[in-house]
């Protein structure tokens, strides 16, 4: 990996923390080029193509499929139909309609290619984020579709990914969320990949402003999108062989946390009966204050007094004033679309008839220290942990400050053990325990292989080639895993998305291994973990993965 791409991994996550409408810098020696992507770049936009309608009648019936708002006509690849840049609304959300909730689809009888992704969301171009160097634009509400090009006896089970990026990037275009590896292996399934809107395009609080009564969903946009993307599932899967009533979502790090959240939103259990979250809570959620802080500060960037006044401003100045805000983009508890604690909604048994399978890794936050650089990483920390700071009684700063002094190790190593917790340890066990209370089903694993590149270990997204079924992809790796413990791990996802459970018996394993997987309990805390050459379960407390006393308090105060 270059060094410049080394640099910009984890842009999105620093930026803001010292400079506004500029690029980052590092503090190393060798600053990256403003432009270090040219030829990944290209690379990306060389497979671009606009979707057109068809008006001659010359197309492939075979691989048609009529859906509520069109027929959409993909291609074929080892045996694997793609549809691509299928819209799931009725109009993007342009001009008047920025801040507003999506609009449905209206019925439509033309035929349209699929055969190119749509737009990518509005956001900074990040190599840590492909998906961004792709064609951006606010009309940027697509999904994707893979399906086996056979005649199944019976409907697919359906698996709906959605994509990460820290709600503020990302996007179906990454080539890493491609899924044709996927399903060419698991042929007896269908895979859905979804965009929405990021950044302060899908999660900014308007209503407050003296104009802002005609914004009322803006905090949560992002949501609503993914919303309506899962009734266009519901609606229009059978056509490609799909069951509506047998649907999965899944993600990972706002993929993830948005997996966590859509069980929460009125109306969503219709569309999805199950949920598998990677490296995401409900800890990734801001309240009402501080998303009208964050909005304020914008605002002031940008010498705003009133959505009309945001309106006039270009998108690309949008986008880098929002860089200030770093990691606090994402969903509002507004007490309205999401609830003002989702945890106490999860042990109420909000989702409890929603089968959720849910874990982390190893070292996640040292992806954050490795991609952008000790010295960066620092400056980001240091601004976390006063606004942190601010936040808790002195009794619990004392907790804090004895868990960071019993930390050894690098100079990073305290507050990335520290945010481990606090920003996925502690909430993957509390959802894990708010589910169980609830009356709902968890099942919780522990994922372990380290990467080859330094610093990286078992960091966050490590776990994403092998889901995703990419090893050719060392992005975040450095190296390709084991093949049958990847193949073993992914038949595990399949098998949950079929059937609510995970667990395989040694004919279904690839490993010739019967894996039980315990359902996650009170008492035991039973976890599967994840080793790369030992999959089997295990009581938390072997691993001490949490640490109960001086941490998983640190829950309640969200990860803002």
């Amino acid at each position: 990996m270059k060094a410049t791409r080394k640099w910009m991994l984890a842009a999105i996550l620093i930026c803001g923390t010292t400079t506004v409408l500029t690029s980052c810098s590092s503090k190393d020696d060798n600053p990256a080029p403003v432009d270090p992507m040219d030829e990944n770049r290209e690379a990306i936009r060389s497979q671009y193509g606009e979707n057109k309608q068809i008006t001659d009648g010359n197309y492939d019936r075979s691989l048609a499929v009529k859906c509520v708002n069109g027929t959409f006509v993909g291609k074929r690849t080892d045996n694997i139909i793609a549809f691509k840049g299928i819209p799931y609304v009725g109009s993007q959300p342009t001009g008047g309609l920025r801040w507003k909730a999506p609009v449905d689809v209206i019925p439509n009888d033309g035929v349209y290619e699929a055969y190119y992704n749509g737009k990518t969301a509005p956001q900074k171009e990040e190599a840590s984020e492909p998906s961004s160097l792709y064609y951006q634009g606010e009309d940027c509400l697509y999904l994707n579709v893979w399906k086996a090009d056979n005649a199944p006896a019976e409907q697919k089970p359906v698996m709906v990914w959605i994509h990460g990026g820290g709600y503020a990037m990302g996007g179906t275009a990454d080539p890493l969320y491609d899924c044709h590896n996927l399903v060419k292996e698991n042929p007896d399934v269908i895979v859905v990949s979804i965009a929405y809107r990021v950044g302060i395009f899908g999660f900014l609080h308007l209503s407050h402003l003296s104009d802002g009564g005609d914004y009322p969903d803006a905090q949560n946009l992002g949501t609503m999108d993914q919303m309506m993307a899962l009734k266009w599932v519901h609606e229009n899967i059978a056509g490609f062989g799909g069951d509506p009533d047998n649907v999965t979502i899944f993600g990972e790090s706002a993929g993830g946390g948005s997996v966590t959240t859509l069980p929460l939103v009125k109306g969503s259990h219709a569309y999805f009966k199950r949920a598998i979250a990677e490296s995401g809570a409900p800890v990734f959620t801001r309240s009402i204050e501080q998303a009208i802080g964050c909005t304020n500060e914008v605002m002031e960037i940008l010498g705003c007094k009133t959505v009309a006044d945001l309106q006039k401003i270009d998108v690309k100045k949008l986008v880098e004033a929002s860089g200030v805000l770093s990691l606090r983009v994402c969903p509002e508890r507004d007490g309205k679309y999401l609830p003002l604690e989702p945890y106490e909604a999860y042990a109420n048994g909000a989702a409890k008839d929603i089968d959720i399978l849910q874990g982390c890794n190893k070292d996640e936050m040292n992806y954050f220290v490795y991609a952008a650089g000790v010295d960066v990483y620092t400056d980001f920390t240091d601004a976390f942990m006063k606004r942190k700071y601010a936040q808790v009684t002195e009794e619990e700063k004392a907790l804090i400050e004895s868990f960071l002094n019993d930390v050894t190790g690098e100079s990073y190593e305290p507050v990335s053990r520290l945010l481990d917790q606090i920003w996925f340890f502690a909430p993957l066990f509390r959802l894990s325990e708010s589910q169980t209370m609830g009356g709902g089903k968890s099942y919780t694993y522990f994922f372990t292989p380290e990467s080859s590149l330094p610093i990286m270990k078992c960091g966050h997204a490590v776990e994403l080639a092998v889901v995703l079924n990419h090893p050719e992809n060392t992005i975040f790796t450095g190296r390709a895993f084991d093949e049958t413990f990847s193949k073993t791990l992914r038949k595990m996802w399949v098998q949950f998305a079929k059937t609510g459970n995970p667990s395989l018996s040694a004919s279904e394993s690839p490993d010739g291994k019967a894996h039980e997987w315990p359902l996650y309990d009170l008492g035991d805390k039973q976890i599967m973990v994840f080793d790369e050459f030992n999959i089997h379960p295990e009581k938390e407390s072997q691993r001490k993965i949490v640490d109960w006393e001086r941490a998983y308090f640190l829950t309640k105060y969200y990860c803002i």
